[in-house]
């Protein structure tokens, strides 16, 4: 049986999102260089339109719905950042568009979305509780789903960020990506292992909700407990059916990574490399502080952030 998504849909993703998606810079993070030891590279996500990488998926999806589709309205379940890909989608193509939210969300994340004119319902705290809700409304209302991140059109979109990794530094020998819902891993993964099969592909999950780590071993999704992380963004407790097969097929090695050193690496990002994300963007290089990462000097290493949607008053305590 063949994978859900095909590199051929992430180039007509990447044909469809321009005029959409902002093509994100490359930096070189030199200053990063010695505290990682590589060539440091960051794809910041954070410099999005929506803050986030979440938009491009969302947007790839909403574009492909029919007109009857989209008349109905759209529905979604997110932590916050896809909630406001969604919204942004939704605004500009005028169409009715209802989040749910965990009721822990940030505040950050809440007023964007609501900024972007969707109707937001905070619910539960994880999420499953989450897509239960949504499940309900869709049967009860009839909205047409837009799935976080197990969606194969939605891959595609996520997948265009690989793709311009490649467009921007064809020699690039490591990518590592925050690794939630896997959306994003497998989307990137795809696109860049189709192009090039010698880069090296790495995950990166919470240390507390190892999903994908567990999957990885039995080959089927396991759904870990729900545990607390500062890395709200990537607590989904088990792996999507779409995304799993493709992470299986072409991601080299998946990395868990504790709370504490998430927190120095986004302080290292902040005050060296000057970009603002959240902790979920910051659980890669995380990964390479605590040592779970092994780098050669001469090797050219990006690192995805994914996202920058933090709360000022989070931002703070963090880096006190």
């Amino acid at each position: 049986m063949g994978l859900p998504v095909k590199f051929e849909d992430i180039k007509k993703a990447n044909e469809r999102l321009k005029g959409y998606v902002r093509h994100t810079p490359l930096i070189r993070g030199d200053k990063l260089d010695s505290l990682l030891n590589c060539e440091v590279y960051l794809k910041p996500e954070s410099l999005q339109l929506t803050g986030s990488f979440k938009i491009r998926g969302a947007t790839n999806k909403i574009l492909t719905l029919t007109q009857e589709e989209r008349a109905r309205g759209i529905i979604a379940s997110s932590s916050g950042n896809h909630a406001q890909g969604v919204a942004y989608a939704a605004h500009i193509l005028g169409i009715k568009a209802i989040l749910i939210l965990p009721q822990n969300a940030p505040v950050t994340k809440i007023k964007g979305t609501k900024a972007l004119g969707a109707e937001v319902i905070l619910h539960g705290f994880d999420a499953i509780q989450r897509y239960k809700k949504l499940y309900e409304l869709v049967e009860e209302r009839g909205y047409s789903l837009v799935h976080s991140y197990n969606d194969p059109i939605l891959i595609a979109g996520q997948g265009t960020v690989g793709y311009e990794i490649i467009e921007d530094l064809k020699e690039v020998d490591t990518i590592v990506v925050p690794l939630g819902g896997g959306g994003i891993l497998s989307g990137v993964a795809l696109a860049v292992k189709e192009i090039n099969p010698k880069v090296r592909i790495i995950g990166v999950e919470p240390y507390s909700i190892p999903r994908y780590t567990e999957s990885r071993k039995v080959g089927k999704p396991v759904e870990v407990p729900t545990r607390d992380t500062i890395a709200d963004g990537l607590m989904i407790t088990i792996p999507g059916n779409n995304t799993l097969p493709i992470i299986e097929k072409y991601v080299d090695e998946i990395i868990t990574v504790e709370d504490r050193h998430i927190q120095r690496a986004l302080n290292e990002i902040i005050f060296k490399a000057k970009l603002v994300v959240e902790p979920s963007a910051a659980i890669g290089i995380g990964a390479a502080i605590s040592g779970n990462i092994k780098f050669k000097k001469d090797e050219k290493v990006c690192f995805v952030l994914t996202g920058g949607n933090i709360d000022p008053e989070r931002l703070i305590k963090f880096i006190q």
